[in-house]
């Protein structure tokens, strides 16, 4: 059965989205509707849906940003953008062949997207090279200024400097922030922090972990489907998942 994931942060077209789609293609599971482009990307990582609907414009993660994230994974979904009237980027989205419907939905262009999606499927035609390029032109790799992480000790409030910090792990409650010359628990989740750090420094590695990628040493396969990286000076080894593998392609 294929999957799909809906991300919009207006409830109205989610919901529209998602009838017209089991109107459409009923044999098609929706595993998860997202309320911003920040639940949209943990979603993705927990459900691996083989096709994305990513509204354009939403809080935290852009539906171009999700979308960037997910192409450059080792075994990228399908991507639909969902935009309104007007959006700019629709004359891109033309040239560079990539789906796309306008709010609010029609029948029509949503039959005319899905047959696309769906031979591109049967066929294992990829979607990504072109969605890769496009994106890469609209949207150059951002390099936000990193806000200080800020970590309660005791009846202190510790200011960690981004540069500081080695990695990030998370449990369901806390994030753990090693960083140089100590740790830190912190409330806020990953999938937030992610929305204010620069891809081109941390590297998400697993759903739960997030690298400094100056202090990654080496990655070893340890068989198929296995892969850890070692830290510059310490001895913990932290896990890559399946999907996050491909950043590490030797030279």
């Amino acid at each position: 059965m294929s999957t799909a994931l809906i991300a919009d942060d207006e409830e109205g077209p989610r919901e529209q989205l998602r009838a017209a789609l089991k109107r459409l293609w009923p044999e098609l599971e929706i595993v998860a509707a997202s309320e911003n482009g920040v639940d949209a990307w943990d979603d993705y990582l927990a459900h691996e849906p083989a096709l994305c609907f990513l509204d354009i414009r939403m809080p935290g993660l852009s539906g171009m940003e999700v979308a960037r994230r997910m192409s450059e994974l080792a075994a990228p979904p399908q991507v639909v953008f969902v935009t309104a009237y007007g959006d700019h980027a629709l004359s891109a989205f033309e040239a560079g062949a990539v789906d796309y419907c306008l709010k609010p939905v029609e029948d029509a262009r949503l039959v005319q997207a899905l047959q696309r999606v769906r031979a591109r499927m049967s066929s294992a035609a990829p979607q990504t090279a072109a969605l890769h390029k496009l994106l890469q032109q609209m949207l150059p790799s951002p390099k936000p200024a990193m806000r200080p992480i800020q970590a309660s000790l005791g009846r202190e409030i510790k200011l960690i400097a981004p540069d500081e910090v080695i990695y990030f792990e998370s449990d369901s409650r806390y994030t753990r922030v090693v960083y140089q010359g100590g740790e830190a628990l912190i409330r806020t989740p990953l999938k937030e922090l992610l929305a204010g750090l620069d891809a081109e420094v941390f590297w998400q590695l697993h759903r739960s972990v997030l690298v400094n990628s100056r202090c990654i040493a080496s990655a070893l396969r340890v068989d198929e489907s296995s892969m850890h990286i070692t830290l510059k000076g310490r001895d913990e080894k932290l896990p890559v998942s399946r999907q996050f593998q491909g950043l590490f392609k030797g030279q």
